[in-house]
């Protein structure tokens, strides 16, 4: 919410050379006094924000809404100007993941065909938008979306948490909507995208639809650099890329090696990570070609530090 907040997290980014996508959160009501900003201060913060740091190194900001019912109209004008002056930064914000959340919008914002048709009004639909959650979309809400490039942001353990609803895989694939996974920590249950591929699996089984773990594992890294519009510079190890990649150990536990010993295919194998795998899996994690985790340094200091 704060630009100080902002600026300490981009400049932590930057030390550590990470692609960043970020940005301060606006709110201007229904929110506690200390996390609420106006119009106008969300605005000159954001654009302050954007000058100083969108496109430097890897550092990209994200014009970010909290959801529609915690920004005014005013704000949302305001934010849909930025977005006209800046047509490369990125959006984020909700929409659409519980029933009761849509009639509070309802409440607020009168004369909207749908909660998905408030961001479009505002100029907040468009290539680099990203919304989470997208469970309760009607038809021409998805075809709006497949129409502006927007890209729903699938996030299951939130949903599931919170028992919101189940995202709708086969409605998003019949209309072209992109689609990425996430985890929405806020209120979901894990950072792991090896947990989010298990929820987002038994969500999609839930609704008759099933998931492969390929599709899986391509919606976590090239799909998500595709629809951000990076996938020049990550979500693949081709030559030129930026090496931003992890590396996961099939023998991370005693259940996930016992599983993974009986893999006959990569679909099978990438299924047990999927499924069985969560933290403990990624044995080490590189940014652009460094090495900046690694789960046997990290294990040998904690065993120095004890010593």
């Amino acid at each position: 919410m704060h630009k100080q907040s902002a600026d300490a997290f981009f400049t932590e980014s930057e030390a550590r050379n990470l692609r960043m996508v970020a940005g301060k959160v606006l709110m201007d009501r229904n929110c506690p006094e200390f996390l609420r900003d106006t119009a106008q201060s969300g605005y000159d913060d954001s654009a302050e924000l954007i000058a100083r740091w969108h496109g430097r190194g890897r550092q990209h900001y994200a014009l970010t809404r909290r959801f529609a019912p915690t920004s005014t109209q005013a704000q949302l004008e305001a934010c849909g100007a930025l977005a006209q002056k800046h047509q490369d930064v990125f959006i984020q914000s909700h929409v659409a993941e519980n029933t009761d959340e849509i009639k509070w919008v309802e409440s607020l914002f009168l004369g909207h065909r749908s909660y998905l048709d408030i961001y479009d009004h505002y100029g907040l639909l468009r290539r680099r938008a990203v919304y989470g959650h997208c469970i309760y979309l009607d038809d021409r809400d998805r075809e709006r979306m497949a129409e502006t490039g927007a890209v729903a942001s699938h996030c299951p353990t939130s949903n599931l948490f919170l028992g919101s609803g189940l995202f709708d895989f086969e409605k998003a694939g019949a209309s072209n909507m992109p689609v990425a996974l996430a985890t929405d920590v806020g209120d979901g249950t894990s950072f792991s995208m090896l947990q989010t591929m298990n929820e987002a699996h038994k969500v999609a089984r839930l609704t008759g639809h099933h998931l492969s773990a390929t599709r899986m594992f391509w919606l976590a890294t090239t799909g998500a650099a595709q629809v951000l519009e990076l996938d020049d510079r990550i979500g693949t190890l081709a030559v030129g890329s930026e090496a931003d990649f992890v590396v996961l150990d099939p023998n991370a536990t005693p259940l996930l090696a016992r599983r993974t010993s009986r893999t006959e295919t990569l679909e099978e194998l990438l299924f047990a990570f999927a499924l069985l795998g969560d933290d403990r899996a990624v044995f080490e994690t590189y940014a652009a070609g460094k090495r900046v985790h690694s789960r046997d340094a990290r294990k040998m200091a904690k065993l120095e530090l004890a010593a």
